[in-house]
């Protein structure tokens, strides 16, 4: 079946832009400024109100992985004895520090502090531990309580802890960095993560239109400045911009694909390596995935009210940082709000938490709402866990069974 594209949205040359100069400034003009490397569930608002750089090396790896440039840093990284079965962003970035000249943009500059959180994932904590080693940096672990409430809300008791834990964060960093944490600083920086996190939300919500102006490539490479702008006014300018466009689009009917015929729902991370052609297998049959579990993993809810405590609360509570129960959910939620047909559920070699589960989910979600659901197995940035011909194989059969059911 010929693939066919979709519209692209008016916004790319202003996020390339903006993507570029993040990195560009981060590594040539920082002007005397520390630079901290942290995970993505790391409490940015912190680092950004005290003048550090903040620099994410899992966006980096997803950066890789689209430009092609992932696969020669993960066999970098395994003939250095890292073994291939651990997360493709981790060797990635294994990678880029044993041969940064080799990768992408030159690689990411040098930490002078690298801060981790363990809301995400295990490996994070190891990866993080290599990385400081290898530079010579210290390093703040992060622990955050897993979730097993099935309200989905940390205990009071898990937000104190947290609370207790970010306030060493910032004497550790002050130390580091002999730089001095402003309340005031940090509250304009809370509200700016805030505005973006609501307008990034917005944009979100938008798809439930029909027919829906966004496609999952759309959103996955749109949700770029809310992980590492988090906190800035470019931030908050972009989204913005963002949304008016998919508001007009939405206005207009404008539909993200030549033609909507089924809406479907993705669960797990971008396949990044091959990112377009993956996903128009499925326009290719005017199927749109008008929503995603991942990209709302950022449009988390800023709570008001005391920073500290509520960025405990906030840190603590994302997504995989929750139970099943409460992540199937989540899924049953979306898939009723934005009216899908069914959904693709991608059993991710490099990210385990996020893969683990996948089959009960989907017969929890399929059971609460009668829509089918398919499993696909492949790697988030090491295209050597894609196997084409079976993947679209696969597909084809979902979608001839997704006709016959929906028409």
């Amino acid at each position: 079946m010929a693939e066919r594209r979709y519209k692209k949205l008016k916004t790319a040359p202003y996020l390339r832009r903006l993507l570029e100069q993040h990195y560009t400034s981060a590594k040539y003009f920082r002007f005397g400024k520390p630079l901290a490397w942290l995970t993505s569930g790391a409490p940015v608002e912190i680092i950004r109100a005290m003048g550090i750089v903040p620099v994410y090396p899992e966006n980096y790896g997803a950066l890789c992985g689209a430009r092609g440039g992932a696969l020669a840093l993960c066999q970098t990284a395994e003939t250095h004895g890292y073994s291939p079965d651990l997360c493709a962003y981790a060797r990635s970035s294994v990678g880029m520090m044993l041969d940064a000249k080799s990768a992408p943009l030159g690689g990411l500059p040098r930490p002078d502090v690298l801060i981790t959180c363990s809301n995400i994932c295990g490996t994070v904590l190891k990866w993080y531990e290599a990385a400081a080693r290898h530079y010579g940096a210290p390093l703040f672990i992060l622990d955050t309580p897993f979730i097993h409430e099935e309200s989905g809300e940390p205990t009071p008791h898990a937000v104190a802890y947290v609370a207790a834990q970010l306030e060493e964060m910032i004497a550790f960093l002050e130390q580091r960095t002999r730089r001095k944490l402003s309340k005031e600083k940090l509250l304009e920086t809370a509200s700016l993560a805030s505005d973006a996190v609501n307008l990034w939300r917005d944009v979100r919500e938008l798809c439930r239109a029909r027919p829906s102006p966004l496609n999952a490539p759309d959103l996955f490479l749109n949700m770029a400045p809310i992980v590492i702008l988090r906190g800035t006014k470019e931030c908050v300018q972009f989204y913005r911009a963002l949304k008016e466009q998919v508001a007009e689009r939405v206005a207009q009917k404008v539909s993200a694909l030549p033609e909507e015929k089924y809406r479907l729902l993705w669960d797990n991370i971008a396949i990044w390596h091959h990112l377009y052609r993956f996903y128009n297998f499925f326009v290719a049959y005017g199927a749109c995935f008008v929503v995603d579990t991942y990209t709302g993993g950022w449009a988390m809810r800023m709570d008001g009210g005391e920073p500290i405590e509520a960025l405990a609360r906030t840190y603590t509570s994302v997504f995989l940082n929750q139970s099943l129960q409460t992540r199937a959910r989540d899924m049953v939620d979306l898939v009723e709000r934005f009216e899908v047909d069914g959904f693709v559920m991608h059993s991710n070699r490099s990210c385990k938490p996020y893969s683990v589960g996948q089959y009960d989910i989907r017969r929890i979600v399929t059971e609460r709402t009668g829509r089918p659901g398919l499993i696909i197995e492949a790697d988030h940035c090491d295209p050597r866990a894609y196997a084409e011909e079976p993947i679209k194989a696969q597909i084809q059969t979902f979608m001839e069974g997704l006709k016959e059911r929906v028409g």
